[in-house]
């Protein structure tokens, strides 16, 4: 389980084509310094598992069910991703209950300035959109963001500096295709509400 409170970002070294997946390499000293092999890391908002650490770089294999579901199948030598450890016990949940269990792609309408911060504008399909409420939370690229507005074709936050300053959200452009996770409560509900 994760939060969607950023802890680090990493710049992905590497992306090699693996029996239909990508195993990913990606240097983020800070988080390998306390990574183990095994240990599930949120990139990008995915929850993988770490296959290799070595010199302030760690490994993952991106299965072709997250490449389908998620925008890591995009990812090259360059790409900065956000990165999040698991939560582990006497952790704060400063977020919300993040799974690290990509939902889908949404599209980036505008990221335009909001006084210090900055209001970001997604797209995204309508099997996403309902289970999105005003005030509700949402999961974008592994950073956890409450919905300012609802619209027809999708969603609205508002980004605080802190959040601009530490994850890759203030460098998205329009058309750019982010990982979304949705609210793990409202699928619940939905789900035992049709049974």
């Amino acid at each position: 389980m994760f939060t969607g409170i950023v802890r680090d970002r990493g710049r992905v070294t590497s992306a090699v084509g693996n029996g239909g997946g990508v195993r990913l390499r990606i240097e983020a000293a800070e988080t390998a310094a306390s990574a183990n092999l095994g240990d599930s890391i949120a990139v990008a908002g995915c929850c993988l598992t770490v296959t290799a650490v070595d010199n302030g770089a760690l490994e993952f294999d991106a299965v072709p069910e997250t490449l389908a579901r998620s925008n890591l199948g995009r990812l090259g030598p360059g790409s900065e991703v956000n990165l999040e450890p698991a939560l582990r016990a006497g952790d704060p949940l400063g977020g919300h209950f993040v799974q690290g269990h990509v939902d889908g792609l949404g599209r980036v309408l505008r990221l335009d300035p909001e006084g210090d911060g900055a209001r970001l504008r997604l797209e995204l399909p309508a099997g996403l959109l309902r289970y999105c409420i005003e005030k509700g939370s949402l999961t974008v690229d592994g950073v956890a963001l409450t919905v300012a507005a609802v619209r027809d074709d999708g969603v609205e936050a508002a980004l605080v500096p802190f959040t601009l300053e530490h994850t890759t959200l203030s460098s998205l452009e329009p058309g750019t295709e982010v990982n979304v996770e949705v609210d793990l409560l409202a699928k619940y509900a939905e789900r035992l509400s049709s049974s």
